[in-house]
């Protein structure tokens, strides 16, 4: 067995990051182009909104089940096949999603659809770390984060204009961004190097006495999952997926109304949407900013940032009812903090220290789990959620979502261990499998 390949050089590299968030943003395109197409369908096939709520929930399932199972099938076939196949498939049953005739055919065709993309994240964070050293494998996975961000806002623009071009025909919406697809698959297969590299660059190679840098490449093996139940940090990377993915989710589904019910009658659904904007907006900047500190701290200064951070959304999610009830455009800026403080560490979940858990040979797994819990808390975000709001309205809603994000800074406190060091953990293929070692860590 190989020691770890050394780092490409820093162009090389973050062009190839790029590529893979421009693949992603092309799942995207064939993902969220459904939610412009709805009215359409509506009319099309006279459907009433809970059948075009079952298309979505099948979906979800069907995106929640791919993750818990395609990631030890990454760890196996490696990160650019799984990803270059995730993207076909996307590409496959995208353009299929145009040319059904029937309801249940749509259903079943957006499904597999949603199932083959839930591929395509696991495959770019097992590609990464050989690329990049340790110190800016956090920024890089915060990079690829940003494909999840905009990758809506692309599909919807796109899927919107390609509407006006087809006179409002569904069959276009759904099935033409494939075309755009096809192209970036293209792209990516030239572009994604076919075998880790090599050969040392003359940018952040490992020093040659580190131990992450002496440890031999670990293949990975189905009989060692069973070792990730006796990872504390596991376990608690899996809480906070629940925690915050619970978090992003409920505040995606009900921004817009809890605007529309603060401003009252003379507040329009317009109006109310343009302040939910920057929800996302400074949540990307969340995201490269806790990345790129990340890659800057050892274990402590990471422990205490984030505890920082999930305690200050702790507290503006539980005043944000009150300054709303004061100044809608107080609340909106608070709004923006609060997506700058969530979507960071939300990010972090199924990237870095994805990684950090196993290493490199196991990460396509590790994430997939981390994601699947996620998507399970998903759920609760719209039904569960929208109960709390009736029994309490949204000064309970939020003092619940408060008290999340409070648990989770807790959870942070014990993310790592006293002395511990993340980049060698991040650098090495994987740590090693004592137990003793597995059990306190």
């Amino acid at each position: 067995m190989s020691a770890r390949p050394a780092p490409l050089s820093p162009p090389r590299a973050w062009f190839l990051v790029g590529a893979l968030v421009l693949g992603y943003i092309g799942i995207y395109l064939c993902r969220k182009n459904f939610s412009v197409a709805v009215p359409l369908i509506r009319e099309d096939f006279s459907l009433s909104k809970e059948n075009i709520g079952q298309i979505a929930s099948y979906s979800t399932l069907a995106y929640m089940l791919g993750k818990f199972a395609f990631g030890p099938l990454i760890d196996r076939a490696g990160g650019r096949a799984a990803f270059l196949a995730s993207l076909l498939a996307v590409a496959v049953f995208g353009g299929l999603g145009g040319l059904v005739g029937s309801f249940p055919m749509l259903a079943l065709v957006y499904s597999l659809n949603r199932l083959a993309g839930s591929a395509g994240w696991g495959g770019m964070v097992k590609l990464v770390p050989d690329w990049l050293p340790p110190r800016s494998l956090p920024l890089a996975m915060a990079v690829l984060s940003l494909g999840f961000v905009f990758g809506g806002v692309c599909a919807t623009l796109l899927a919107g204009q390609i509407a006006e071009w087809s006179g409002n025909n569904w069959r276009w919406v759904m099935g033409g961004p494939a075309l755009v697809l096809a192209a970036i698959l293209i792209g990516c297969w030239l572009v994604l190097p076919r075998v880790a590299p090599e050969t040392a660059s003359d940018f952040g190679a490992l020093p040659a006495g580190s131990s992450a840098a002496a440890a031999p490449a670990v293949r990975f093996e189905f009989r060692h999952l069973r070792d990730l139940l006796f990872i504390r940090r596991f376990w608690i990377l899996l809480a906070l997926s629940f925690v915050l993915t619970l978090l992003r989710e409920t505040f995606n589904t009900w921004t817009v109304d809890f605007f529309k019910t603060s401003g009252g009658g003379e507040l329009s659904t317009r109006i109310a949407a343009f302040l939910s904007t920057p929800f996302d907006a400074f949540g990307a900047a969340g995201i490269l900013a806790l990345g790129w500190a990340f890659g800057r701290l050892g274990a402590r200064g990471r422990m205490r940032l984030l505890v920082t951070i999930l305690g200050g959304l702790a507290g503006l999610i539980w005043v944000l009812p009150e300054l709303a009830e004061r100044n809608l455009w107080l609340a909106t800026a608070a709004l923006g903090g609060v997506g700058f403080l969530a979507y960071g560490p939300y990010s972090l979940l199924a990237g870095i220290l994805a990684v950090e858990i196993r290493g490199k040979a196991y990460v396509g797994t590790v994430a997939g789990l981390v994601d699947g819990v996620g998507y399970l808390a998903a759920i609760l975000a719209g039904r569960q959620f929208g109960r709390i709001l009736d029994v309490g309205g949204y000064g309970l809603g939020f003092t619940c979502l408060a008290a999340l994000a409070a648990v989770a800074a807790v959870l942070c406190l014990f993310l790592y261990r006293r002395g511990e060091n993340p980049g060698e953990i991040a650098a090495s293929d994987s740590p090693p499998l004592a137990t003793g070692n597995v059990a306190k860590s």
